[in-house]
């Protein structure tokens, strides 16, 4: 077996679990739940009307999916969200090209083999403001890394994996603001 079918093993096991983990109303609850805050098991099972092992159960299969994660303080048991994973647990819905670049060519290059980009200067600087039509923000991961360079002067050197991503807007916070008399 190859790396790239262990890595495709890999993201289709990931890809079950997150799906089994939000195909159940309770567990959406629950995670809805603890993105409010942190909560202790015993108040979750509560919450949702279940027994500790059945809520036990349920927060298992969350965090097998990396979508809760569990704080052991002596015998009490604190979940709380995941939020690093839970926006990029879906990542891995992400289609992987393999393209072919000469030595000392831009990411730009690269990336125009895979998809239909449109450029803009912004403020003096050409900006990629959409792909395959689908306008917005994008920023790009080297090998897992955070980049500062915009893909027309990102030369390419040696073998590299690239994460093209389009920034989305995600609640972080919601107010409620009430106006007194």
């Amino acid at each position: 077996m190859s790396i790239e079918d262990n890595e495709n093993n890999d993201i289709e096991s990931q890809f079950l679990k997150l799906f089994y983990a939000l195909d159940s109303k309770t567990r959406l609850k629950m995670i809805k739940s603890l993105h409010e805050n942190e909560k202790h098991i015993s108040q979750l099972a509560r919450e949702q009307e279940l027994s500790i092992p059945v809520a036990s159960k349920h927060v298992s299969i969350l965090e097998e999916a990396s979508l809760i994660e569990r704080h052991i303080y002596g015998k009490t048991h604190v979940l709380e969200i995941n939020n690093k994973d839970v926006a990029s647990s879906l990542d891995i819905l992400a289609p992987t090209k393999t393209v072919k670049a000469k030595k000392g060519s831009n990411l730009l290059d690269s990336l125009k083999k895979v998809a239909i980009v449109e450029t803009k200067k912004i403020k003096g600087i050409e900006q990629v403001v959409a792909v395959n039509g689908d306008e917005g923000f994008f920023i790009y991961e080297k090998d897992g890394e955070l980049c500062n360079q915009t893909v027309q002067k990102y030369i390419l050197s040696d073998d590299v994996t690239i994460t093209w991503k389009k920034l989305e807007p995600v609640a972080k916070l919601r107010l409620n603001i009430e106006i007194e008399d």
